[in-house]
């Protein structure tokens, strides 16, 4: 089994699809007006309208900018020359600067338009890097 995919549903995908194409760099695939992904090397990022909501049982399935729980984490060659590509951009969404956490990434943490956390890292310990260098392998 693999995780291939993590998708959001926002009342707002144009502004959505837009954030992330400038954050990430990666240009979105939009298959529809209501439907959007942007594909990385190991994982994609769907982003689809409240609409889509219809095709998995109503708009009760999902709501939008609610997310209390999950993180939307994409590691990154050097979090510190992100953080001031991005600062001007994320500066009304950052909940905390870059930092090296207890486990071995310097993370940047901050929310997107629909205040979904994301966290852009970078593994900076020897057991860190070795970890997804050995993933990615």
């Amino acid at each position: 089994m693999n995780l291939v995919s993590i998708r959001i549903i926002t009342a707002q995908i144009e502004s959505l699809v837009k954030f992330y194409e400038q954050i990430t760099g990666v240009p979105a695939i939009q298959y529809t007006p209501d439907f959007a992904e942007l594909k990385t090397a190991t994982a994609t990022l769907a982003i689809g309208s409240t609409k889509t909501l219809q095709f998995f049982g109503g708009e009760s399935v999902a709501q939008p900018a609610e997310n209390r729980t999950a993180i939307i984490e994409f590691m990154v060659e050097d979090v510190d020359q992100e953080f001031n590509r991005l600062k001007n951009v994320l500066s009304p969404y950052i909940v905390q600067e870059p930092t090296t956490m207890p486990w071995g990434n310097k993370s940047l943490l901050f929310r997107d338009p629909d205040s979904n956390l994301v966290n852009f890292f970078t593994p900076v310990t020897k057991e860190s890097v070795k970890k997804f260098a050995t993933k990615q392998e």
